[in-house]
């Protein structure tokens, strides 16, 4: 048992627990993003909508930021080989959220109905794009990319995008628009909430569509290739669970629990993944046994996940505290009285 509790698989943890943090926070504010042109009658409304995930939003990104020095640092040569054979999709996840954090503060500079408009759409995209790719990226590291001897990626663009991977980003861009909207649920009044209500029982059934269908098939990989890491069947089956429990708080208007145990899929689906990769960090789909990226193979050394361990035990404590009080701030609901001027 001591070899799972060595600085690399503890720094594979905290990797793993970052990425199911980003996921939860930013999974509702890309769900928002996504649903920002459609229940949006009016600017009033856009900016109520903008308003709920205003305080968070850049907050949020923090945990991705945090999550890639943390590979940098713990794990250089996952680092180098995803960024330089993921380097397409990971330039367009950039490019994407550049534009979404530009939209954010541009918008509201000229009071003319065609410019919010633009950007408007210029948030929606900064957050469908992402919510698709990081699915895709995922999916990958657990169905497999071409690896030689080398470590070295030695596909193309078109190895990055096959069935699973694109179920992938489905089952991530559906799980995080039906977290959004249960988030709208949490902050909105009105005829907003309303709005929001209905939305969430319309996505409800397509998050469970993708979630099962995305969990299923990956089982079914697993099986196929005599290969199913530290996962115990207990935790996809309570991701689904946690999904299926939403419908009926949702329905008996339960909302934060509803929202929680939505963000409870989303974490339990993400530790799956990882659960599944463990003891790798990256398959192979050469040959998964001799050239798959491993959690000693790819590894800084031991003192320098021991400066890192140290570090992190000071600060992570700091950020989540000041994270955890900036959501108690900012806790109440948004109304269209308080973005419009008396009159």
């Amino acid at each position: 048992m001591g070899a799972y509790w060595n600085l690399p698989s503890l720094w594979f943890l905290l990797i793993a627990v970052l990425w199911m943090g980003y996921f939860f926070l930013e999974g509702f504010d890309f769900g928002v993003g996504m649903l920002l042109p459609f229940l949006g009658r009016d600017d009033a409304d856009r900016r109520v909508l903008l308003n709920t995930i205003g305080p968070f939003w850049d907050g949020n990104e923090v945990w991705l930021i945090v999550a890639g020095g943390a590979t940098f640092a713990a794990f250089p040569e996952w680092y180098a080989t995803v960024f330089s054979g993921f380097y397409g999709a990971l330039f367009l996840i950039l490019v994407a959220l550049i534009l979404r954090a530009v939209a954010f503060e541009f918008r509201g500079k000229v009071e003319d109905p065609r410019w919010r408009r633009t950007w408007d759409w210029a948030i929606f995209f900064g957050s469908a794009v992402p919510a698709l790719l990081w699915g895709v990226a995922l999916a990958d590291f657990l169905h497999g990319v071409p690896l030689d001897a080398n470590h070295e990626f030695t596909g193309s663009f078109f190895d990055l995008v096959g069935p699973y991977a694109l179920f992938g980003g489905v089952m991530t861009v559906t799980l995080f628009l039906f977290h959004g909207s249960l988030f709208l649920v949490l902050k909105t009044e009105g005829t907003m909430l309303v709005r929001a209500r209905l939305t969430s029982a319309r996505l409800f059934w397509l998050a469970l569509l993708g979630l099962g269908g995305f969990l299923t098939w990956s089982y079914a990989n697993a099986v196929a290739n005599h290969d199913k890491g530290l996962v115990p069947d207990f935790v996809p089956l309570a991701a689904l669970g946690a999904l299926i429990a939403v419908g009926w708080f949702r329905r008996e208007r339960w909302d934060l629990t509803a929202f929680m145990l939505n963000g409870a899929a989303i974490v339990l689906t993400t530790a799956t993944i990882f659960l599944n990769l463990y003891p790798r960090v990256l398959i192979s789909s050469v040959d998964r046994a001799a050239n798959s990226l491993t959690i000693t193979n790819a590894s800084s050394s031991h003192y320098t996940l021991t400066v890192m361990s140290i570090i992190a035990a000071f600060f992570v404590p700091i950020v989540l505290g000041y994270q955890g009080w900036t959501y108690w701030v900012f806790r109440k609901r948004i109304s269209r009285e308080q973005v419009q001027p008396a009159g």
